[in-house]
């Protein structure tokens, strides 16, 4: 496995778990680093836009893909298709540049943007649903306190009953997020005196932030053990899907 990363090299991200493209870049992986992002479409055009703003990206940072040592990619839960588009891409560069990648919690994205939004003080609990189709929700809770986050619910798939028994028993006061409470409204059961933070603001930003902490906190891991966090099982990808997944490996591979 390649070396933990050393402070001063580049950390670019990606992900495409949701109907938005988010990625950003870091020369320095250090807080108050110049970084970039972008956000754009995503769903089905996630295939073709991701790469092509990638190297924009890479072009306003001034640097080329020989240039980045570790690739963060958001690893779930999320859409399926978007799930694999992000990780075939992650892989293909990591194995084509030769570099490290770190599996970001899709969820925790949205914790990390809500925590903002809510002028979360030096600690706080911020709980995440994601609307996941079929009546059930993704969800996760977390704690930010000395400056990192802490995992208190992994993401899990729930129905909504299941969902409100789970959090039943939650303490007074926090944030709670996520495309799940507009998707579902009242029928989503909420914990009472909690700030709701119904969208995101900024997913490109929380995204490379999250990367820049585990970049310098995590050793990574080598692209043949990058996989996605699958909460919902589909038996087989489409032909159709299939065959974009090894384009964009073939694509991502020759990238460099």
């Amino acid at each position: 496995m390649p070396s933990p990363v050393l402070p001063l090299l580049p950390v670019l991200a990606l992900d495409t778990a949701t109907g938005t493209i988010a990625a950003g870049v870091c020369v320095d992986a250090r807080a108050g680093a110049e970084a970039f992002t972008q956000s754009a479409p995503g769903g089905a055009l996630a295939s073709t836009q991701l790469l092509p703003l990638l190297s924009s990206l890479l072009d306003r940072a001034g640097i080329g893909w020989q240039d980045i040592r570790t690739i963060a990619f958001g690893q779930g839960p999320g859409a399926f298709t978007g799930l694999r588009t992000a990780c075939a891409v992650a892989q293909g560069l990591g194995f084509g540049i030769g570099c490290r990648l770190l599996p970001i919690d899709s969820l925790l994205i949205v914790a990390e943007d809500a925590r903002l939004q809510a002028r979360l003080p030096d600690s706080g609990d911020v709980a995440v649903a994601m609307d996941a189709r079929m009546e059930e929700a993704y969800a996760a809770r977390y704690r930010w306190q000395g400056g990192r986050w802490q995992v208190l619910q992994a993401p899990a798939l729930y129905t909504l009953p299941a969902l409100a028994a789970a959090w039943s028993a939650l303490p007074a006061q926090g944030v709670v997020a996520g495309s799940a409470l507009t998707a579902f409204g009242e029928r989503l059961a909420l914990p009472d005196g909690w700030q709701r933070v119904l969208r995101e603001d900024d997913r490109a930003a929380a995204l490379l932030r999250l990367a820049q902490w585990a970049a310098l906190d995590t050793p990574g891991v080598d692209p043949a053990d990058a996989l996605p966090l699958y909460l919902r099982d589909k038996v087989a990808l489409t032909t159709a899907e299939r065959a974009a997944v090894r384009a964009l490996a073939t694509a991502a591979a020759s990238a460099e």
